[in-house]
């Protein structure tokens, strides 16, 4: 009802964006959080993770030109998040490194998800890095502690490589992508672009003794109150790299999203 209500009235809207960024920007103030925000040039000398994702794929309807856009958002977000490292005790937040996005920074229109809809806005489409960083963090010891995803699925899969739900939401600023270190390891995200795909790695100063296997489990589309849903579970298992035995598995993520295309016209 809530939402409901402010999507019928912008100027609530805009008012209660306001009141959240606001109170997100009194929280950073906390003084017992240490925000990395120190970036080095040269990678750290084990690699955790590597993962790449189309710059360009099929969305539904939506302007490719929105997507042409993106790259130039993500290239100036890359810039100001290459060789982040996050020190024992430091926590990654997505908006402290990368900044409103405006146009005075060369940002433009891309593609936004917002209210339950596509639209466009300034500083679209950098929600794919969040997604990047956020899968990549799943396949390493350090503890995602806020992450946010979008209530709705607005497209069909197109060339979809990982798990449906398994990304991760930004919005300035009170829809974080944040990352807590809670070992005594150092770690490093490196990010590039290339014409096709945005690129990342996640690094440590160490070799560690496990890696991380992430799987879809109890996928499922259905309906309820003349509406359809996709449901899914996103599972980890910790895997002993001596002995190649699971150390540990866990239920990292429980998606429930209603789905905005059409489920028997998809192509």
């Amino acid at each position: 009802m809530k939402q409901k209500l402010l999507s019928l009235f912008p100027v609530l809207y805009r008012l209660r964006i306001a009141q959240l960024r606001l109170k997100r920007h009194f929280l950073n103030l906390y003084p017992s959080i240490t925000y990395a925000k120190h970036r080095v040039v040269h990678s750290l000398p084990y690699t955790c993770k590597k993962h790449q994702s189309l710059l360009r794929r099929k969305l539904g309807s939506s302007d490719p030109i929105l997507q042409e856009n993106k790259i130039t958002n993500l290239r100036i977000s890359v810039g100001r998040m290459d060789g982040i490292v996050i020190r024992p005790g430091e926590t990654f937040s997505f908006w402290k490194l990368v900044g409103k996005t405006t146009s005075a920074k060369g940002y433009i229109e891309g593609l936004l998800l917002s209210q339950g809809g596509v639209k466009r806005g300034v500083g679209g489409g950098i929600c794919q890095l969040g997604n990047l960083l956020f899968w990549m963090a799943l396949h390493t010891p350090l503890q995602v502690v806020e992450r946010h995803h979008h209530s709705f699925d607005p497209f069909p899969d197109d060339h979809r490589v990982l798990p449906f739900g398994s990304g991760a939401s930004v919005f300035y600023n009170y829809i974080d992508l944040r990352i807590y270190n809670p070992t005594q390891h150092t770690f490093q995200f490196r990010l590039w672009l290339t014409d096709e795909h945005l690129k990342g790695s996640v690094h440590c100063d160490v070799l560690l003794p496990h890696a991380y296997h992430i799987e879809e489990r109890n996928h499922r589309f259905l309906e309820k109150d003349g509406r359809k849903y996709r449901e899914n579970e996103i599972w980890r298992k910790v895997i002993d790299k001596r002995t190649g035995k699971t150390a540990a598995e866990e239920q990292m993520i429980h998606n429930f999203s209603e789905v905005k295309y059409d489920l028997f016209n998809t192509s």
